[in-house]
């Protein structure tokens, strides 16, 4: 097996979904974006309790009916997704499908808004943080362990011991990646790929030396 890792936000989308989801509910008077934003800030230190952050992100998808929250991630998915999405980023996910990787989109962010993003990206593999539903609608609650920091590479090694494999036995990985907090898995592939990788990412890269690439989509004029 041949397999290639992506994280999702400030990687292969330009900017941080759980921001822009926060950003389009606050338009329609169902959340402080302004509280997202501040736990964004503790994610890029280093500081976060993901367990608090999930409670107030997910919350929500508890309160409104699945009606509701289905026609907004339409419109997130139109309107605030697509176009971060660069062209070189897309390019990249072709070039790995078209190699026969095994392709994953493995993110912190909870399944519900990551699943159409990965399909507008062509991957067919999704590993992410898991919302409870309960007869049809979301409980606020997250089932096992978060997709995040080291609980990535426990979400993986769960996935393919599923297809009876194990991460010492693939053949070749890669995971791209721009956040520090990825660091656990970037350091288990064969391949770590470091892309528009914040500052302290950035500085591990240049010791480990690692490969940075940028896909940002104002890179893609370039």
């Amino acid at each position: 097996m041949r397999l290639a890792l992506f994280d999702l936000d400030n990687t292969l989308l330009d900017g941080d979904s759980d921001i822009e989801w926060s950003e389009l509910l606050a338009r329609h008077g169902a959340m402080d974006a302004a509280r997202t934003h501040a736990y964004h800030r503790e994610y890029e230190q280093g500081t976060l309790d993901i367990d608090e952050f999930l409670r107030f992100q997910l919350e929500p998808l508890a309160r409104e009916p699945i009606e509701r929250l289905l026609g907004w991630r339409r419109e997130f998915l139109t309107n605030w997704i697509r176009p971060r999405i660069s062209a070189r980023a897309r390019a990249l996910v072709r070039e790995h499908v078209a190699a026969g990787h095994v392709v994953v989109l493995i993110t912190a962010t909870n399944r519900f808004l990551v699943e159409p993003i990965a399909e507008e990206l062509g991957i067919p593999h999704v590993l992410a943080t898991e919302p409870e539903q309960h007869e049809g609608r979301f409980t606020g609650a997250v089932v096992g362990t978060p997709c995040y920091r080291a609980g990535k590479i426990a979400h993986l090694e769960a996935w393919l011991a599923r297809r009876d494999a194990r991460l010492e036995d693939v053949h070749e990985s890669w995971f791209y990646s721009d956040s520090h907090n990825d660091l656990p898995l970037l350091s288990r592939v064969t391949h770590p790929v470091c892309a528009n990788p914040d500052e302290r990412l950035r500085a591990h890269a240049s010791r480990s030396q690692w490969p940075t690439i940028h896909l940002r989509v104002a890179d893609d004029a370039n």
